[in-house]
């Protein structure tokens, strides 16, 4: 059974960082890529940030300069730290993996996890 588990979320200060984790479990993800969305209430799921299989990243504008997306694959795990939140940035963040980076920067990723909440306040 495939699994992806993030963890890391919380509560912090506008101007803080946060680090996520997502562990994948019931495969082998080296192959995949794997990425980062997110979805606040009341708004449609947003692309975050996404690494290949070789760690070629890309990342949405909104997040370009202050997020850092990584994979450790012997560890079966991605990353995203977070730096210099903005209150915007509150949502429920997801992990995704996919056999192509286009499937998952596109939304279509094959696996997803369940979220962690991250809260930004002021």
């Amino acid at each position: 059974q495939v699994q992806l588990i993030e963890s890391g979320g919380g509560l912090v200060q506008a101007g803080g960082s946060l680090r996520l984790s997502c562990a994948a479990s019931g495969r082998t993800f080296s192959s995949y890529a794997m990425g980062w969305f997110r979805q606040a209430p009341g708004k449609e799921r947003e692309f975050v940030s996404a690494i290949s299989w070789s760690g070629v990243t890309y990342y949405a504008d909104s997040v370009k300069g202050r997020f850092t997306i990584s994979r450790d694959g012997a560890k079966n795990t991605v990353y995203l730290q977070m730096n210099s939140l903005k209150l915007e940035d509150t949502a429920v963040y997801l992990c995704a993996a996919g056999g192509s980076r286009t499937k998952v920067v596109a939304g279509t990723a094959d696996y997803w996890g369940q979220g962690t909440q991250v809260t930004v306040s002021s």
